[in-house]
C-alpha cells in the first residue's frame, strides 16, 4: 500500500506518490480542472487510489507564514472533508508553506526552462509535501 501526496490549487492538482515502503516520494503528475470546481476531481483520484493501491492521501495544509488559516487553507479542509467522504480513504494535512517556492527553486538551480517548470511545479510541490510527511514518520493507517 502507498501514500498519495496532493498539492490543491485552483487549477491544478499536483500529485505524488510514495513507494511501498512509504519512505520515498516520487513525482505522479497533474490534473487541470476548471477554477475551483474541486467535484470534478474525485473520478479520477478514486481510479488513481484504486489503480495505485493508495492506503491514505496527505493533502498539502496552505497556512499563511504566520500560522493563521487563511481562504486557501478553508478550501483545503473542505476538500479534504470531501474526499474522505467520496472515496472513503483517510487524509492527513501536511503543512506546505513555500513548498511550491522550493519546487521552483529546485527547477531554477537544475536550469530547468520556465516552460517546463510551470509544467512540473505543481507535482514536485506535491512531492515535497509527501516527502516532508513520510520524513517526520508519518502517522498513516492508525486511525
Amino acid at each position: 500500500m502507498r501514500l498519495l501526496g496532493l498539492d490543491l490549487g485552483t487549477r491544478t492538482l499536483g500529485m505524488s506518490i510514495s513507494d511501498e515502503t512509504k519512505t520515498v516520494a516520487s513525482t505522479y503528475g497533474v490534473l487541470r480542472f476548471e477554477e475551483e470546481k474541486y467535484d470534478t476531481l474525485f473520478p479520477k483520484l478514486k481510479e488513481i487510489v484504486e489503480k495505485e493501491q493508495i492506503c491514505a492521501i496527505v493533502l498539502g495544509f496552505p497556512k499563511n507564514m504566520n500560522n493563521t488559516i487563511g481562504t486557501r487553507a478553508l478550501a483545503a479542509l473542505e476538500f479534504k472533508e470531501k474526499l474522505e467522504e467520496k472515496i472513503k480513504i483517510e487524509v492527513f494535512m501536511q503543512d506546505e508553506r513555500l513548498s511550491t517556492k522550493e519546487a521552483t527553486y529546485y527547477m531554477i538551480e537544475a536550469n530547468m526552462s520556465r516552460k517546463k517548470r510551470k509544467k512540473k511545479v505543481d507535482s514536485l510541490a506535491a512531492n515535497i509535501i509527501l516527502q516532508s510527511y513520510l520524513d517526520k514518520g508519518g502517522t498513516y493507517g492508525t486511525r
